[in-house]
Protein backbone atom coordinates (compact mmCIF):
# COMPACT_ATOMS: atom_id res chain seq x y z
CA UNK A 1 0.00 0.00 0.00
CA UNK A 2 1.56 3.27 -1.14
CA UNK A 3 -1.08 5.78 -0.09
CA UNK A 4 -2.01 9.04 -1.82
CA UNK A 5 0.49 11.40 -3.43
CA UNK A 6 1.10 14.96 -2.30
CA UNK A 7 -0.67 16.18 -5.43
CA UNK A 8 -3.77 14.15 -4.57
CA UNK A 9 -3.79 15.54 -1.04
CA UNK A 10 -3.48 19.10 -2.32
CA UNK A 11 -6.29 18.49 -4.82
CA UNK A 12 -8.52 17.32 -1.97
CA UNK A 13 -7.66 20.40 0.08
CA UNK A 14 -8.59 22.61 -2.88
CA UNK A 15 -12.18 21.53 -2.23
CA UNK A 16 -12.11 23.17 1.22
CA UNK A 17 -12.84 26.88 1.21
CA UNK A 18 -11.55 29.43 3.71
CA UNK A 19 -14.41 31.10 5.61
CA UNK A 20 -13.93 34.70 4.46
CA UNK A 21 -11.92 35.17 1.31
CA UNK A 22 -13.76 32.77 -0.97
CA UNK A 23 -10.53 30.95 -1.88
CA UNK A 24 -9.68 27.35 -1.26
CA UNK A 25 -7.04 26.54 1.39
CA UNK A 26 -4.32 25.81 -1.16
CA UNK A 27 -4.89 28.90 -3.31
CA UNK A 28 -5.02 31.02 -0.16
CA UNK A 29 -1.56 29.76 0.82
CA UNK A 30 -2.79 28.39 4.13
CA UNK A 31 -1.37 24.85 3.80
CA UNK A 32 2.19 24.24 4.94
CA UNK A 33 4.39 21.43 6.23
CA UNK A 34 2.66 18.74 4.19
CA UNK A 35 4.02 15.27 4.97
CA UNK A 36 2.71 12.18 3.16
CA UNK A 37 4.14 8.77 4.07
CA UNK A 38 2.67 5.32 3.49
CA UNK A 39 -0.92 6.49 3.84
CA UNK A 40 -0.26 8.78 6.82
CA UNK A 41 -0.86 12.45 6.06
CA UNK A 42 0.02 15.48 8.15
CA UNK A 43 -0.16 19.19 7.41
CA UNK A 44 -0.62 22.58 9.04
CA UNK A 45 -3.26 25.22 8.32
CA UNK A 46 -1.93 28.71 8.96
CA UNK A 47 -4.54 30.99 10.51
CA UNK A 48 -4.76 34.28 12.35
CA UNK A 49 -4.07 33.36 16.00
CA UNK A 50 -6.97 35.55 17.13
CA UNK A 51 -9.36 33.21 15.30
CA UNK A 52 -7.79 29.89 16.20
CA UNK A 53 -10.65 28.47 18.31
CA UNK A 54 -13.31 29.62 15.82
CA UNK A 55 -11.57 27.82 12.95
CA UNK A 56 -11.63 24.36 14.50
CA UNK A 57 -14.48 23.34 12.09
CA UNK A 58 -12.20 24.34 9.20
CA UNK A 59 -9.49 22.01 10.48
CA UNK A 60 -11.98 19.14 10.75
CA UNK A 61 -13.30 19.82 7.24
CA UNK A 62 -9.75 19.64 5.87
CA UNK A 63 -9.14 16.35 7.67
CA UNK A 64 -12.38 14.86 6.32
CA UNK A 65 -11.53 15.92 2.77
CA UNK A 66 -8.20 14.09 2.90
CA UNK A 67 -9.66 11.08 4.75
CA UNK A 68 -11.97 10.55 1.76
CA UNK A 69 -9.01 9.75 -0.48
CA UNK A 70 -8.28 6.08 -1.21
CA UNK A 71 -5.54 4.36 0.82
CA UNK A 72 -5.42 7.02 3.55
CA UNK A 73 -4.65 5.48 6.96
CA UNK A 74 -4.54 8.61 9.11
CA UNK A 75 -4.80 12.37 8.79
CA UNK A 76 -3.37 14.90 11.24
CA UNK A 77 -4.17 18.56 10.60
CA UNK A 78 -3.12 21.30 13.01
CA UNK A 79 -3.86 25.01 13.22
CA UNK A 80 -0.74 27.13 13.46
CA UNK A 81 -0.63 30.75 14.50
CA UNK A 82 0.21 33.07 11.62
CA UNK A 83 -0.95 36.70 11.37
CA UNK A 84 -2.50 37.62 8.06
CA UNK A 85 -3.36 41.15 7.07
CA UNK A 86 -3.35 42.67 10.54
CA UNK A 87 -3.90 46.39 10.51
CA UNK A 88 -0.89 48.47 11.47
CA UNK A 89 -0.84 49.01 15.21
CA UNK A 90 -3.60 46.46 15.78
CA UNK A 91 -3.30 44.74 19.11
CA UNK A 92 -3.97 41.03 19.52
CA UNK A 93 -4.12 38.72 22.48
CA UNK A 94 -1.28 38.42 24.94
CA UNK A 95 1.55 36.12 23.80
CA UNK A 96 0.49 33.21 26.00
CA UNK A 97 -3.08 33.51 24.77
CA UNK A 98 -1.88 33.64 21.16
CA UNK A 99 0.06 30.45 21.71
CA UNK A 100 -2.95 28.71 23.23
CA UNK A 101 -5.18 29.80 20.35
CA UNK A 102 -2.62 28.70 17.79
CA UNK A 103 -2.84 25.24 19.35
CA UNK A 104 -6.60 25.15 19.08
CA UNK A 105 -6.95 25.89 22.81
CA UNK A 106 -9.04 28.54 24.48
CA UNK A 107 -8.21 31.65 26.44
CA UNK A 108 -10.80 33.40 28.54
CA UNK A 109 -10.49 36.76 30.16
CA UNK A 110 -9.73 37.09 33.84
CA UNK A 111 -9.87 33.49 34.97
CA UNK A 112 -7.66 32.01 32.25
CA UNK A 113 -7.91 28.49 30.84
CA UNK A 114 -6.29 25.44 32.39
CA UNK A 115 -4.83 22.79 30.11
CA UNK A 116 -6.11 19.34 30.96
CA UNK A 117 -3.86 16.41 31.70
CA UNK A 118 -3.50 13.92 28.86
CA UNK A 119 -6.44 11.49 29.25
CA UNK A 120 -5.47 8.35 31.12
CA UNK A 121 -2.00 9.63 32.03
CA UNK A 122 -1.47 10.18 35.76
CA UNK A 123 1.90 11.96 35.66
CA UNK A 124 4.28 13.40 33.05
CA UNK A 125 8.03 13.76 33.61
CA UNK A 126 10.37 15.65 31.27
CA UNK A 127 13.95 14.42 30.83
CA UNK A 128 15.87 17.49 29.69
CA UNK A 129 19.33 18.95 29.17
CA UNK A 130 20.68 22.38 28.46
CA UNK A 131 22.81 21.14 25.55
CA UNK A 132 23.12 18.19 23.22
CA UNK A 133 25.59 15.35 23.45
CA UNK A 134 25.21 14.62 27.17
CA UNK A 135 23.34 11.32 26.76
CA UNK A 136 19.87 12.63 27.58
CA UNK A 137 17.99 10.26 25.26
CA UNK A 138 19.95 7.25 26.51
CA UNK A 139 19.12 8.30 30.06
CA UNK A 140 15.44 8.87 29.23
CA UNK A 141 15.12 5.45 27.59
CA UNK A 142 16.74 3.54 30.42
CA UNK A 143 14.77 5.45 33.06
CA UNK A 144 11.49 4.68 31.26
CA UNK A 145 12.38 0.99 31.16
CA UNK A 146 13.53 1.08 34.78
CA UNK A 147 10.21 2.60 35.88
CA UNK A 148 8.43 -0.17 33.97
CA UNK A 149 10.60 -2.71 35.81
CA UNK A 150 9.33 -1.11 39.02
CA UNK A 151 5.81 -2.22 38.01
CA UNK A 152 4.59 1.14 36.72
CA UNK A 153 2.66 1.54 33.46
CA UNK A 154 4.99 3.69 31.37
CA UNK A 155 4.87 5.58 28.08
CA UNK A 156 7.63 7.42 26.21
CA UNK A 157 7.10 10.54 24.10
CA UNK A 158 10.00 11.52 21.85
CA UNK A 159 9.62 15.30 21.80
CA UNK A 160 12.71 15.90 19.66
CA UNK A 161 10.95 16.64 16.38
CA UNK A 162 14.16 17.48 14.52
CA UNK A 163 16.26 14.57 15.76
CA UNK A 164 14.04 11.72 17.00
CA UNK A 165 16.05 8.83 18.45
CA UNK A 166 13.57 6.70 20.37
CA UNK A 167 12.60 4.36 17.50
CA UNK A 168 16.21 3.19 17.27
CA UNK A 169 16.86 3.10 21.02
CA UNK A 170 13.61 1.30 21.81
CA UNK A 171 14.18 -1.18 18.98
CA UNK A 172 10.89 -0.30 17.29
CA UNK A 173 10.29 -0.17 13.53
CA UNK A 174 7.17 0.33 11.45
CA UNK A 175 4.49 2.94 11.79
CA UNK A 176 1.63 3.48 14.24
CA UNK A 177 -1.86 2.41 13.22
CA UNK A 178 -5.03 4.48 13.39
CA UNK A 179 -8.13 2.29 13.62
CA UNK A 180 -10.50 5.27 13.50
CA UNK A 181 -8.41 7.47 11.21
CA UNK A 182 -8.19 10.13 13.93
CA UNK A 183 -6.27 8.71 16.87
CA UNK A 184 -2.90 6.98 16.61
CA UNK A 185 -2.06 3.84 18.55
CA UNK A 186 1.40 4.17 20.10
CA UNK A 187 4.10 1.67 19.26
CA UNK A 188 5.30 -0.61 22.05
CA UNK A 189 8.34 -2.62 23.10
CA UNK A 190 9.59 -3.98 26.44
CA UNK A 191 6.19 -3.11 27.90
CA UNK A 192 6.62 0.64 27.25
CA UNK A 193 4.38 2.56 24.84
CA UNK A 194 6.20 4.97 22.56
CA UNK A 195 5.38 7.76 20.12
CA UNK A 196 7.90 9.61 17.97
CA UNK A 197 8.01 11.63 14.80
CA UNK A 198 10.58 9.03 13.75
CA UNK A 199 7.72 6.57 13.18
CA UNK A 200 6.07 8.88 10.66
CA UNK A 201 9.04 10.00 8.55
CA UNK A 202 12.15 8.25 7.26
CA UNK A 203 15.17 8.35 9.57
CA UNK A 204 17.19 10.49 7.15
CA UNK A 205 14.38 12.91 6.31
CA UNK A 206 15.01 16.44 7.65
CA UNK A 207 12.10 18.13 9.41
CA UNK A 208 12.20 21.67 8.02
CA UNK A 209 9.48 23.06 10.24
CA UNK A 210 9.05 26.41 11.92
CA UNK A 211 8.44 26.83 15.64
CA UNK A 212 4.60 26.95 15.57
CA UNK A 213 4.47 23.73 13.56
CA UNK A 214 6.75 21.98 16.05
CA UNK A 215 4.52 23.17 18.89
CA UNK A 216 1.41 21.89 17.14
CA UNK A 217 3.00 18.53 16.34
CA UNK A 218 3.95 18.05 19.99
CA UNK A 219 0.46 18.98 21.11
CA UNK A 220 -1.08 16.45 18.76
CA UNK A 221 1.34 13.67 19.70
CA UNK A 222 0.02 14.11 23.22
CA UNK A 223 -3.65 14.74 22.53
CA UNK A 224 -4.31 12.52 19.50
CA UNK A 225 -2.51 9.39 20.69
CA UNK A 226 -4.38 6.64 22.52
CA UNK A 227 -1.97 6.29 25.44
CA UNK A 228 -4.40 4.23 27.47
CA UNK A 229 -3.87 4.13 31.23
CA UNK A 230 -0.34 5.20 32.23
CA UNK A 231 1.20 5.84 35.61
CA UNK A 232 3.92 7.98 34.06
CA UNK A 233 4.70 9.39 30.63
CA UNK A 234 8.41 10.08 30.15
CA UNK A 235 9.11 12.91 27.70
CA UNK A 236 12.50 12.85 25.98
CA UNK A 237 12.93 16.58 25.43
CA UNK A 238 15.12 18.10 22.74
CA UNK A 239 18.23 19.86 24.07
CA UNK A 240 18.08 23.53 24.91
CA UNK A 241 15.39 25.94 26.11
CA UNK A 242 13.39 26.70 22.98
CA UNK A 243 9.88 26.24 21.56
CA UNK A 244 9.51 22.54 22.35
CA UNK A 245 10.44 22.98 26.01
CA UNK A 246 8.12 25.95 26.44
CA UNK A 247 5.29 24.11 24.69
CA UNK A 248 5.60 21.11 26.98
CA UNK A 249 5.91 23.16 30.15
CA UNK A 250 3.13 25.64 29.32
CA UNK A 251 0.62 23.42 27.53
CA UNK A 252 0.93 20.29 29.69
CA UNK A 253 0.89 19.98 33.51
CA UNK A 254 4.31 18.40 33.91
CA UNK A 255 4.69 16.62 37.23
CA UNK A 256 8.40 17.37 37.19
CA UNK A 257 11.63 17.54 35.22
CA UNK A 258 14.95 15.70 35.45
CA UNK A 259 18.06 17.49 34.20
CA UNK A 260 20.85 15.43 32.60
CA UNK A 261 24.40 16.82 32.46
CA UNK A 262 27.98 15.73 32.18
CA UNK A 263 30.43 16.89 34.87
CA UNK A 264 32.34 19.54 32.91
CA UNK A 265 31.73 23.23 33.51
CA UNK A 266 30.30 24.12 30.08
CA UNK A 267 27.67 21.37 30.30
CA UNK A 268 26.76 22.39 33.85
CA UNK A 269 26.33 25.99 32.72
CA UNK A 270 23.77 24.91 30.12
CA UNK A 271 22.14 22.52 32.58
CA UNK A 272 21.64 25.46 34.94
CA UNK A 273 19.83 27.33 32.17
CA UNK A 274 17.51 24.40 31.59
CA UNK A 275 16.80 24.08 35.29
CA UNK A 276 16.03 27.78 35.63
CA UNK A 277 13.69 27.63 32.64
CA UNK A 278 11.55 24.97 34.33
CA UNK A 279 11.54 26.96 37.54
CA UNK A 280 10.31 30.08 35.72
CA UNK A 281 7.34 28.18 34.25
CA UNK A 282 6.57 26.59 37.65
CA UNK A 283 7.63 23.03 36.85
CA UNK A 284 9.23 21.19 39.80
CA UNK A 285 12.78 20.01 39.13
CA UNK A 286 13.21 16.54 40.62
CA UNK A 287 16.98 16.70 40.41
CA UNK A 288 20.13 16.32 38.32
CA UNK A 289 21.69 13.18 36.85
CA UNK A 290 25.42 13.22 36.15
CA UNK A 291 25.98 11.19 32.98
CA UNK A 292 29.38 10.01 31.72
CA UNK A 293 30.52 10.53 35.29
CA UNK A 294 33.66 8.41 35.10
CA UNK A 295 35.29 5.79 32.91
CA UNK A 296 36.51 2.48 34.33
CA UNK A 297 39.00 0.63 32.16
CA UNK A 298 37.62 -2.88 31.49
CA UNK A 299 41.15 -4.34 31.41
CA UNK A 300 42.81 -2.89 34.51
CA UNK A 301 39.96 -1.29 36.44
CA UNK A 302 41.61 2.14 36.44
CA UNK A 303 39.21 5.07 36.90
CA UNK A 304 39.52 8.03 34.52
CA UNK A 305 37.48 11.22 34.95
CA UNK A 306 37.37 12.16 31.27
CA UNK A 307 34.80 14.94 31.73
CA UNK A 308 35.66 15.65 35.35
CA UNK A 309 33.72 14.17 38.24
CA UNK A 310 31.27 15.35 40.85
CA UNK A 311 30.39 18.61 39.11
CA UNK A 312 26.69 17.83 38.86
CA UNK A 313 26.49 16.87 42.53
CA UNK A 314 28.11 20.18 43.50
CA UNK A 315 25.82 22.08 41.14
CA UNK A 316 22.75 20.37 42.61
CA UNK A 317 23.80 21.48 46.08
CA UNK A 318 24.29 25.07 44.88
CA UNK A 319 20.88 25.14 43.20
CA UNK A 320 19.05 23.44 46.03
CA UNK A 321 17.85 20.39 44.09
CA UNK A 322 18.42 16.68 44.62
CA UNK A 323 21.36 14.85 43.09
CA UNK A 324 19.72 11.74 41.65
CA UNK A 325 22.78 9.71 40.73
CA UNK A 326 25.79 9.30 38.47
CA UNK A 327 26.02 7.08 35.40
CA UNK A 328 29.46 6.01 34.17
CA UNK A 329 30.82 6.38 30.64
CA UNK A 330 30.71 2.79 29.39
CA UNK A 331 30.68 1.32 25.90
CA UNK A 332 28.09 -1.26 26.93
CA UNK A 333 25.55 1.44 27.71
CA UNK A 334 26.14 3.00 24.31
CA UNK A 335 26.10 -0.25 22.34
CA UNK A 336 22.94 -1.61 23.95
CA UNK A 337 21.08 1.68 23.39
CA UNK A 338 22.19 1.99 19.76
CA UNK A 339 21.24 -1.66 19.22
CA UNK A 340 17.69 -1.19 20.44
CA UNK A 341 18.12 -3.25 23.62
CA UNK A 342 18.98 -0.77 26.39
CA UNK A 343 21.04 -2.05 29.27
CA UNK A 344 18.15 -2.04 31.75
CA UNK A 345 16.44 -4.81 29.76
CA UNK A 346 19.44 -6.51 28.11
CA UNK A 347 21.60 -6.73 31.27
CA UNK A 348 19.19 -6.01 34.15
CA UNK A 349 21.54 -7.34 36.84
CA UNK A 350 24.55 -5.29 35.72
CA UNK A 351 25.85 -2.46 37.93
CA UNK A 352 24.94 0.08 35.25
CA UNK A 353 21.33 -1.11 35.08
CA UNK A 354 21.15 -0.93 38.86
CA UNK A 355 22.19 2.74 38.70
CA UNK A 356 19.24 3.52 36.41
CA UNK A 357 16.91 1.51 38.65
CA UNK A 358 18.05 3.47 41.71
CA UNK A 359 17.41 6.80 39.94
CA UNK A 360 14.02 5.53 38.72
CA UNK A 361 13.15 4.60 42.30
CA UNK A 362 13.79 8.17 43.41
CA UNK A 363 11.59 9.51 40.60
CA UNK A 364 8.83 7.05 41.52
CA UNK A 365 8.97 8.22 45.14
CA UNK A 366 8.69 11.86 44.07
CA UNK A 367 5.64 11.01 41.95
CA UNK A 368 3.81 8.60 44.21
CA UNK A 369 5.56 8.66 47.59
CA UNK A 370 4.03 10.11 50.77
CA UNK A 371 5.47 13.55 50.04
CA UNK A 372 4.23 13.70 46.46
CA UNK A 373 2.08 16.72 45.74
CA UNK A 374 -0.68 17.10 43.24
CA UNK A 375 0.15 19.79 40.73
CA UNK A 376 -2.29 21.70 38.58
CA UNK A 377 -1.34 22.82 35.11
CA UNK A 378 -0.18 26.37 34.46
CA UNK A 379 -2.88 28.89 33.72
CA UNK A 380 -3.02 30.96 30.53
CA UNK A 381 -4.31 34.40 31.37
CA UNK A 382 -5.19 37.32 29.09
CA UNK A 383 -3.36 40.53 29.98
Amino acid sequence: MSGPSEAQVLDALRLVMEPDGGKDLVSAGMISGLVVKDGNVGFAIEVDPRRGPQLEPLRKSAERAVEALPEVLSVTAVLTAHKRGAAPGASGPAPAARQAQGMGGQATGGQGAQRALVPGVKTIVAIASGKGGVGKSTTATNLALALSTLKLKVGMLDADIYGPSQPRMMGISGRPSSPDGKTLKPMENFGVKCMSMGFLVAEDTPMIWRGPMVQSALSQMLRDVDWGELDVLIVDMPPGTGDAQLTMSQQVPLSGAVIVSTPQDIALLDARKGLNMFRKVDVPVFGIVENMSLYICPSCGHEAHIFGHGGARTEAEKLGVDFLGEVPLDIEIRETSDGGRPIVVSHPDSPHAQVYLAIAGKIRDKLFGPDAEKREGPRIVMD
